[in-house]
Parts: C-alpha cells; structure tokens; sequence
C-alpha cells in the first residue's frame, strides 16, 4: 500500500497542492487577509512556502524535514477562529479536488488537519 505522500504525488504533486492551498487562501474572502501581508515580502513567503511544503510532505511520509516552528507557536497571538479554520481546510479540500486526489486520500489529509486544529484555533 502506497504512503499517503506517495498517494499524494510525492514532492512534485505535494509542491503543486502547496501551491494552490496558498493561492486558494490568498483569494478567499474570509482568510485572504491573513495571507496577503505575506506577499509584501518575497523572502518570508519563499520561506513560508517552503515550510507549508515540509509540513505536509514530512507530515504524510516523505523524506523531507520540517524544520519550522510547533503549530502553537507559529500561530500565537493570531486569535485565528474556527470559521477562520474551517475556510483553510476548505482550501485545502479544494486544492485536493483540483489534483483529482482520491477520497479516501481526501478523508486522511483531513484527518490530521483535523488533529491539529485545538493547537490553531484561539492561540
């Protein structure tokens, strides 16, 4: 049985899905934001981006190393909501139907969005 990485399309395909997470965020009314200051300074959204992709790779299986800070500290003092949260993981549901990735491979992205949500909500 493939790793959800591998099921994911490995580095390329998760490079891809970072990619449209990303711009899915920078274009959704509710979170844009939150995400747009980013975009003001190339090098830190080069950096972050990179860290979104070591996150997921990382977290799914992959050889890569994330090397950013915890999900509480990185989100401190951003008081993010759960409507808030919930437009993210539509985002990211979306960049996943957009890459035609299976449901079940769906079900466990969303599984550990999931987990990690009680360290992003409120912080």
């Amino acid at each position: 049985m493939q790793s959800l990485y591998e099921r994911l399309g490995g580095s390329d395909g998760i490079t891809k899905l970072v990619d449209d997470i990303v711009e899915n965020h920078l274009t959704n009314p509710a979170v844009k934001a939150r995400f747009l200051p980013l975009k003001d300074d190339q090098d830190h959204f080069a950096k972050t981006r990179q860290h979104l992709i070591n996150f997921l790779a990382s977290g799914t299986g992959g050889p890569e190393v994330y090397e950013g800070k915890e999900m509480i500290p990185a989100h401190r003092g951003m008081n993010i909501s759960k409507a808030e949260y919930l437009d993210v993981i539509d985002d990211i549901m979306s960049a996943l139907n957009k890459h035609n990735i299976d449901e079940q491979t769906q079900k466990d992205v969303l599984a550990i969005a999931y987990s990690l949500k009680d360290q992003i909500i409120g912080q």
